[in-house]
């Protein structure tokens, strides 16, 4: 298993690099830490050489702190990709290396919470064909050695199956708890159901997942099943229990173009509160 690790010399590049490094402890991954630069300038620009140069320097310098960043019970490489945009240049990279999941950090700065999104995290939180697992603010200072327990927000909508799948996938890999977690928002019933008929709704499907968990999964491995309700999705899952080392996994919008990722509403809901690392899952391929 490889996770790629997209690195900019900054807060959440460094984020990035310990999030990666207790995902790989946890699932037995090796990583590759990448840092995209543009390519060099035409030579008809003045000083082309000179800022070329610089570059390539500089560039030397972020990978090798990367390096410096990474425990000594984790394999890392580093590469420097070259690509006019970062996004596309990670996810080229995804698919030279055979990244089965990319590791991103927050950029900082957020009102609320401790995940907020720069414009290249944006972007790939909205086209990556893998996995993108994100990292709050300040992990590479509090965050834990190895994920303890997974949490799944369950859901009907399509895409749903291949969360719950890659959830037991992550869990029997990393030999982990499971917890599924349906959210009840007030806010989100339609007028044609009673705040009793969703909680019924949810229910039934927190059951029927819970019994897909327990044929899959070893005996030995706990599982839990947690409804949490509120007037909305933000106030649901402020008042779900949460400790160092979890993680919390969501899928892709509706919208999400086949074995894409695309976020949704009720995950950026949920960044906005949640001070856990965030796993978002791509939708299903289809024909």
């Amino acid at each position: 298993m490889k996770l790629l690790v997209a690195y900019l010399a900054t807060p959440g590049g460094e984020d990035a690099v310990a999030f990666g490094a207790c995902l790989a402890r946890t699932f037995g991954a090796s990583l590759d830490i990448a840092v995209v630069i543009p390519p060099d300038p035409p030579e008809t620009i003045t000083s082309a050489a000179g800022f070329a140069e610089a570059l390539d320097e500089a560039a030397r310098q972020w990978v090798a702190g990367a390096a410096d960043l990474v425990p000594g019970d984790v394999v890392a490489e580093t590469h420097v990709v070259v690509d006019e945009h970062v996004a596309h240049g990670l996810i080229t990279e995804i698919e030279r290396v055979g990244a089965t999941m990319l590791v991103v950090g927050a950029s900082g700065g957020g009102i609320t919470g401790r995940h907020s999104l720069g414009s290249v995290v944006n972007d790939l939180l909205h086209s990556s064909p893998v996995p993108v697992a994100l990292a709050p603010r300040g992990f590479s200072h509090t965050g834990a050695e190895r994920i303890r327990e997974i949490t799944t927000a369950i859901g009907s909508r399509p895409g749903a199956e291949i969360l719950l799948d890659t959830a037991l996938a992550l869990s029997a890999r990393g030999d982990l708890p499971l917890r599924l977690l349906s959210l009840v928002s007030r806010d989100d019933i339609t007028g044609r159901t009673t705040d009793d008929e969703a909680v019924a709704r949810a229910v039934d499907l927190a059951n029927t997942s819970l019994e897909t968990a327990h044929k899959r999964l070893s005996d030995q491995t706990p599982i839990a099943s947690t409804l949490a309700q509120g007037r909305n999705v933000e106030e649901a899952v402020s008042s779900v229990e949460w400790h160092d080392g979890d993680m919390i996994m969501v899928g892709s919008s509706r919208l999400a173009a086949p074995g894409r990722l695309f976020l949704g509403a009720t995950a950026a809901k949920m960044m906005s509160v949640l001070a856990v690392p965030l796993l978002v899952v791509p939708g299903p391929d289809r024909e």
